[in-house]
């Protein structure tokens, strides 16, 4: 956010103690004190309020970065991102554009408790007329941000509170980073294990794991969730002809499912056994730290899918 706000006097922060507190999970820390409090907003308690004066100052050509601090807050926006920030576009017959960036934390894991530990990614991802991303490693937590300003559609990026105290190297800055595709994080010929986000460290050890019992896993990082990469997704299953979903939201109607689907219509008699899922209980997710781990997927939920799928 510091390289995009010394880039471009459009470009701004707001949300909710993103100034002088520096942002609930430490994300904007010193950002008020080098670019001061008119490009890092403090905003009144009120999504609704600050996600649409987000999407006005984009109409009228700003760049602005909206922190909502957890996606259950999202929901209090939610007429602004689908109704006006995802429809715009066609609905001015093309003339007016919403180049947002929406930024909110997402997932369980931290005790934070049933109205704090949403995985409503799905959801998103189900709207046309936002692309929806979600960084599961370092490069992408660096990298996404400059082409998700640079696009002139919303973009609404989901991060894994899991993820914000990871640390080490990162690749010099590249000329170009897409945001579009999957990526293969590790190749195997076995069972494919697709996920995205905070699930994507327990999917790779799951694949280490099933290594030490003879079991090649590939690991396939979504990514981007809308638009899905349904080329990547196939072309795995081609090469391992089983899959494994990984999602931390629910079963029912989710991601996963949607990614299910996605391989029945694509590559359906590369198939070798039915589609796995191991995704969150359907359930609000508990408090106390052992039920919290038993309402997501666990590394050894993954593996024992992978096994199933393996036979």
């Amino acid at each position: 956010m510091r390289e995009a706000l010394l880039a471009d006097d459009r470009v701004f922060l707001m949300g909710e103690d993103v100034g002088g507190y520096g942002g609930a999970f430490g994300v904007s820390l010193g950002l008020v004190e080098e670019f001061g409090p008119d490009r890092i907003r403090d905003t009144p308690l009120s999504e609704s309020g600050f996600v649409g004066a987000g999407i006005g100052a984009a109409v009228a050509g700003m760049r602005p970065i909206v922190e909502i601090m957890t996606v259950n807050f999202s929901l209090l926006a939610l007429d602004q991102i689908l109704n006006n920030a995802a429809t715009l576009l066609h609905m001015s017959g093309g003339q007016v554009s919403v180049p947002v960036v929406i930024r909110m934390t997402t997932g369980a894991g931290r005790q934070l408790a049933a109205q704090h530990s949403h995985s409503l990614e799905g959801w998103y991802a189900g709207i046309p007329g936002i692309r929806v991303l979600s960084p599961g490693t370092l490069q992408d937590a660096r990298y996404m941000l400059a082409p998700a300003l640079a696009d002139p559609d919303p973009v609404v990026i989901f991060e894994h509170g899991s993820l914000y105290n990871a640390t080490g190297p990162t690749a010099p800055r590249p000329e170009s980073f897409d945001i579009v595709s999957a990526a293969v994080r590790r190749t195997g010929r076995d069972v494919s294990l697709i996920s995205h986000g905070g699930s994507l460290p327990k999917v790779l050890a799951a694949a280490e794991a099933l290594a030490a019992d003879g079991v090649s896993a590939e690991v396939v990082d979504l990514r981007s969730l809308r638009p899905l990469d349904g080329a990547t997704i196939a072309a795995s299953v081609a090469r391992t002809h089983r899959a494994v979903v990984v999602d931390e939201g629910w079963r029912t109607g989710g991601l996963a499912a949607e990614i299910a689907a996605r391989i029945a219509e694509l590559a359906f008699y590369d198939l070798d056994a039915p589609v796995e899922r191991v995704c969150g209980a359907e359930v609000p997710v508990p408090y106390p730290k052992h039920l919290e781990d038993a309402a997501i997927p666990q590394v050894a939920d993954i593996v024992a899918a992978a096994r199933r799928a393996v036979g």
